[in-house]
């Protein structure tokens, strides 16, 4: 398997719990089936998406486990790290690079809405960090609240030998992307689209050769990618067109719930609890949510049937 082409789609994995709270292990494993069987070109676990930040060290660590284990190189994995402590996200690559994953993706580091790192404390996590020997991601997030200049990331792409790939969903992502693309040159060697592919079609335009989706409807977003890639940009345009407004939904009314919301629906999990604090979706938009999905059948709402 070649992990050099970074291009299509690599959708970021739900992590499924138990009424209880507790993680489903078997659940787990059930979504990541199921994302093979969506034919993705990669998958993405322990993002924002994810539900990281509703972890314990203890689960992540089980989980890396687990899904890298389980994959067992069906598919490239990554295995997103951030953290503000070097230290740690580097502990965390090193567990990654011994489980043998192929990726890892990571944010600026940042804690809380005031300690954001500086542009030189940011390329010293990613420089430290890349010596685990892990190609890496950036993943440039509006939740981190750090301005990752474009100046800043050509520097890590050129400097830095594991910084390969970048996914970038701030605002105005196309511009920013076609930027990064002419400024980096080769150097880019992944321009990832990200936000459930809301703005992918401009991103794409923009250069972008790979997507990072939710878990619900990559079956129907990688023929958009690709399309675009094989020059055919009419027929991928008329495929976006077709299922954005699903994910104008997902992006808008219910956030990393909707994937989970389907896979329910389609028996890939028994639940789609959500740990405190985080409220379950809205009744009527559950019920939105679901008759709106049927309209296009995608592999989630009915793998498990």
């Amino acid at each position: 398997m070649s992990i050099n082409k970074f291009i299509g789609c690599w959708p970021v994995a739900p992590t499924p719990f138990h009424l209880n709270g507790e993680i489903d292990r078997d659940g787990m494993k059930r979504v990541l089936d199921c994302m093979v069987d969506q034919n993705v070109d990669g998958i993405c676990i322990l993002a924002n998406y994810s539900e990281q930040f509703l972890l314990s060290d203890e689960e992540r660590e089980m989980l890396t486990r687990l899904c890298i284990e389980h994959i067992a190189g069906r598919v490239p994995v990554i295995t997103t790290v951030s953290h503000f402590s070097t230290d740690v996200v580097f502990s965390r690559a090193k567990l990654v690079k011994e489980l043998g994953g192929e990726m890892i993706m990571m944010m600026a580091p940042y804690h809380g809405a005031l300690m954001r790192g500086t542009p030189d404390q940011t390329f010293e996590q990613f420089s430290k960090v890349g010596e685990a020997g892990v190609t890496i991601m950036v993943q440039d997030a509006p939740l981190s609240g750090v301005d990752l200049s474009v100046p800043l990331l050509v520097k890590m792409a050129k400097e830095i030998e594991m910084v390969k790939c970048f996914k970038i969903e701030c605002a105005q992502a196309a511009a920013k992307l076609r930027v990064l693309i002419r400024e980096g040159g080769d150097f880019i060697e992944g321009p990832f689209d990200g936000e459930e592919g809301i703005t992918l079609f401009a991103d794409l335009e923009a250069g972008a050769t790979g997507n990072m989706s939710s878990a619900m409807i990559p079956d129907l977003i990688r023929p958009v990618v690709l399309d675009f890639l094989d020059g055919k940009n009419k027929e991928s345009e008329e495929k976006y067109d077709h299922i954005l407004p699903l994910i104008n939904y997902e992006n808008r009314q219910c956030g990393f719930r909707a994937t989970k919301v389907i896979m329910k629906e389609g028996g890939v999990i028994n639940s789609d609890f959500c740990r405190h604090p985080i409220p379950s979706l809205e009744e009527n938009s559950r019920k939105g949510l679901i008759r709106l999905a049927k309209k296009y059948n995608p592999i989630a709402l009915h793998w498990g049937k």
